[in-house]
């Protein structure tokens, strides 16, 4: 095995080792809540030893931050067309994965909704992450003003904070029913409406 074989395969070891971590201490989450990790308990669950956790992620804070990103991460279809066919696409994406990627999702909103507690963990950690989905669908809406396909009138940090508030108040709402056949026909009105509310007079 050549040294740069060995190196890769390290790397696919430890890449493993940091998801069944991540995977353990989010269904912990999205059971219970954040009160429920410890480093104990998670590698437990992903079978290992407190110590791994620790040596991968340093400690119970940074754990829940890693498991934050990785919960609010999610790829975009590619969209053709302005900025309002970016905003659809990403309200829609965003109430699919309620469903699509249990239990990460209900993880994700129990911990949000820990952090409107003021949780000296959680809160400073989820005001980054707001300011920064708050910014990239400003940055969407302003695009759409640009090229024509966003009303002109609106003012897009303020729908940017409508928005937010609409898909983090849904999700709340379907937390304990991520599997119903509700949230296809939720997510349709969401859509429709978003896309009502901000289409330039003319456009698509």
């Amino acid at each position: 095995m050549t040294g740069e074989s060995k190196r890769r395969t390290q790397q696919e070891r430890r890449a493993e080792t940091e998801q069944r971590v991540l995977d353990a201490a989010t269904a912990l989450i999205a059971r219970n809540g954040s009160r429920s990790v410890s480093l104990a308990e998670v590698g437990r669950l992903a079978g290992y030893s407190r110590g791994i956790v620790h040596h991968h992620f340093g400690s119970r804070e940074q754990l829940l931050a890693a498991v934050v990103r990785h919960a609010q991460r999610f790829d975009l279809p590619a969209v053709e067309g302005g900025g309002l066919a970016r905003i659809t696409a990403l309200v829609s994406t965003y109430l699919v994965n309620l469903r699509d990627r249990a239990p990460a999702s209900q993880a994700f909103l129990l911990l949000w909704a820990e952090s409107m507690a003021s949780d000296p963990v959680l809160g400073p950690l989820f005001a980054e992450r707001d300011a920064w989905f708050r910014e990239r669908l400003t940055d969407d809406i302003r695009a759409g003003i640009e090229d024509g396909t966003v009303r002109s009138d609106v003012d897009p940090p303020s729908v940017a904070i409508s928005l937010a508030g609409l898909l983090r108040g849904i999700g709340m709402q379907l937390l304990s029913a991520a599997d119903d056949p509700l949230l296809d026909r939720v997510t349709e009105q969401a859509v429709d409406l978003v896309h009502r509310s901000l289409a330039a007079p003319g456009g698509p």
